[in-house]
């Protein structure tokens, strides 16, 4: 199968416990190339975990993980280091480096993982930071001196920065208003557009579903129930979907109130 051929990112069997908790029991998932797949599903469904799996940050207990085509699972710390220059991250609550000022955590992948020089790398900061709509004077502020969306904006200039091949989106409008997050999500999928990533999110968040994703897969109890383009999304005929996306307190999805 040529690279091409093969999807961007491919699970199979994905099984994950800890303890007596089985957490993944058997995800299958297929992301192609160049698409935005958005995972949805509620609280302590394995979204964070299937993530830390792929990202080597876990090791599953069964099963395959496959990028372009070549298994993942088991590599060699080198080798996994060559992989992560695949992967770009916005995460939950942004992650910024509090002591650096904004071109610096934008540009940190470049400097530390890239050995780029600080010039270079400080000009593509300041693209990207432009890029999502923020100030070039920004670049010499520090984490603290902005808001929530603006520090959200500079975790995406972040991810972007290296051009990855590969973006993963954790919860990217927690703790935003409807408006930022409309703006983020826009963002969001204006820069993977422009170069040409395959995204993975997982949010709770319907509005970052429907504005960011090309396929959804819902995770229920460990396995993935369903999945398809997000123009299905509201006509899946799948009992979980329905309840998740129109936040339904009665179907199959129980909560144990304490």
């Amino acid at each position: 199968m040529s690279k091409q051929a093969a999807p961007k990112i491919e699970l199979s069997g994905i099984k994950k416990s800890f303890g007596n908790n089985h957490v993944l029991n058997g995800v299958d998932l297929v992301v192609p190339e160049g698409k935005s797949m958005v995972i949805i599903g509620g609280s302590g469904t394995g979204k964070s975990v299937m993530l830390k799996c792929i990202l080597g940050l876990l090791d599953p207990d069964a099963g395959s993980i496959k990028i372009d085509g070549n298994e993942i699972v088991g590599l060699s710390p080198q080798d996994r280091d060559e992989l992560m220059r695949k992967f770009g991250m916005l995460f939950q609550g942004g992650a910024l480096f509090d002591s650096l000022k904004i071109w610096e955590n934008v540009a940190f992948g470049l400097i530390q993982g890239r050995s780029m020089d600080r010039v270079e790398a400080r000009e593509i900061a300041i693209k990207k930071i432009k890029a999502v709509g923020l100030r070039e004077d920004v670049a010499n502020l520090h984490p603290a001196e902005l808001s929530g969306g603006m520090q959200k904006r500079v975790g995406l200039a972040r991810a972007v920065a290296a051009s990855p091949e590969i973006i993963f989106f954790d919860e990217p409008t927690t703790g935003l208003d409807p408006i930022m997050a409309d703006v983020i999500n826009k963002l969001i999928v204006e820069q993977v557009r422009e170069i040409g990533a395959t995204g993975l999110s997982i949010t709770h968040d319907m509005g970052s579903v429907r504005t960011i994703a090309d396929y959804v897969a819902m995770i229920h109890d460990g396995k993935i129930v369903w999945t398809g383009p997000v123009e299905e999304l509201d006509n899946s005929g799948n009992e979980y979907v329905e309840q998740f996306i129109h936040g339904r307190a009665e179907g199959p999805i129980t909560r144990r109130v304490a």
